[in-house]
């Protein structure tokens, strides 16, 4: 699973300007450290990853199918003078695209398209206080399906 949640990563950190990518939901005692975590620039812009279920099943005998659930959360400060609600959208829709072209996530997993569903899926998109900012948020989702 480790290879699965590192191959995410990286095609995340191909984005240019895509600010902080952590491997897992980080977390802190004080706002500030949470800041530190997430601070790009001169804002707030970061990602974390984590896997939020995992089903297994077999269609064949001694043919298991694994899929797991992954979690990209994604916080950018807000900054009305700059637009940044369209800033978040248009990096929500690169992250879209990276993960459109990689389907197997560089071989690391069979595909990206499970149940009807290709890639990553834009679950919510909000304002949230986040370390104490006010923040654009959003939660993307993405299955991976591997043989086992």
């Amino acid at each position: 699973m480790d290879d699965i949640r590192n191959a995410i990563v990286s095609n995340l950190e191909t984005i240019a300007g895509i600010g902080n990518v952590h491997a897992f939901e980080r977390y802190a005692k004080s706002q500030s450290v949470m800041k530190t975590l997430y601070k790009y620039g001169n804002r707030l812009l970061g990602w974390n990853v984590r896997r939020v279920t995992t089903s297994e099943r077999s269609e064949a005998l001694g043919r298991w199918i694994r899929v797991y659930r992954w979690e990209i959360k994604g916080y950018l400060s807000l900054d009305d003078s700059e637009k940044s609600e369209i800033v978040f959208d248009n990096l929500i829709e690169e992250i879209c695209s990276v993960f459109r072209a990689d389907d197997t996530l560089g071989g690391v997993v069979d595909t990206c398209i499970v149940n009807n569903e290709a890639g990553i899926q834009v679950s919510e998109s909000y304002p949230v206080l986040f370390a104490g900012v006010l923040c654009h948020s959003a939660r993307l989702a993405l299955n991976t399906r591997i043989y086992l």
